[in-house]
């Protein structure tokens, strides 16, 4: 089977479906495959093959084709998948063409890195306003924005439409900050703050803590360093070698 024609528009006859229901997992790797996808086509790539493109985002060749199945995108075969084609249906998927506006309630250090990073802009989000408790901190710009008092949230969201809002505030300020936004009228929330919020059934939180990720990779630190000390891993054949020469 081959892929959606050019010209055609996701949502139309012969295109993406209306709005396909994806697996969690499947939308968790899209963002991936858009990451490699840009990369290849910044590369001057016009097509690129399955292989290629799984290699590139670290997945399996075969649940990368099942994913872009769910979007009706098969490739051709001896060709592979059209690059901008497929940077097209994966941002309509995700939503990117809307170029979502996105603001940043936090602004300690952690707060200042995200407000300064430029990869935002070029993913399809704009960061629209900074917002902190600390009157301290009122007046001053980052990146070009302003930080203003958590006071405005609300009538600021409704100025700019606000649909994403990111937390990176101390964890105690987390759930107060996640209740002005759902009141804000905000439904998408990014939560760097290590605690675990509670909001309404139609609002979506994504945590990232920093310091589970590295328990995380410590479980596997300690899984190698355990797997090497066993009977037959190197450091067992080292001391059997030091044994025979002594």
């Amino acid at each position: 089977m081959s892929q959606q024609r050019h010209g055609s528009t996701p949502g139309e006859a012969g295109g993406v479906p209306a709005f396909p229901d994806l697996p969690e997992a499947t939308i968790a790797r899209l963002p991936e495959y858009l990451r490699a996808l840009h990369h290849l086509a910044e590369a001057g790539a016009e097509t690129v093959s399955s292989e290629g493109l799984a290699a590139a985002a670290g997945v399996n060749s075969a649940k990368l084709r099942k994913d872009l199945s769910h979007l009706g995108s098969y490739g051709t075969r001896g060709v592979g998948y059209d690059v901008a084609l497929l940077v097209d249906q994966i941002e309509y998927i995700l939503g990117l063409d809307k170029n979502r506006a996105v603001c940043l309630v936090g602004v300690g250090n952690l707060g200042h890195a995200l407000a300064g990073y430029a990869g935002f802009a070029s993913r399809g989000f704009r960061v629209v306003a900074l917002f902190d408790a600390d009157r301290k901190k009122v007046g001053e710009v980052i990146n070009g924005l302003t930080v203003r008092h958590i006071d405005e949230l609300e009538r600021v969201a409704a100025e700019e439409s606000i649909a994403i809002g990111v937390i990176a505030t101390p964890p105690a300020s987390a759930q107060p900050v996640a209740d002005l936004l759902v009141a804000a009228g905000v439904t998408s929330i990014l939560n760097f703050a290590p605690c675990v919020l509670s909001v309404p059934p139609n609002v979506d939180v994504r945590k990232v803590d920093l310091a589970i990720e590295l328990q995380i990779l410590s479980f596997h630190e300690h899984r190698k360093a355990s797997l090497t000390a066993l009977p037959g891993g190197p450091h067992d054949a080292a001391g059997d070698q030091e044994a025979v020469g002594s």
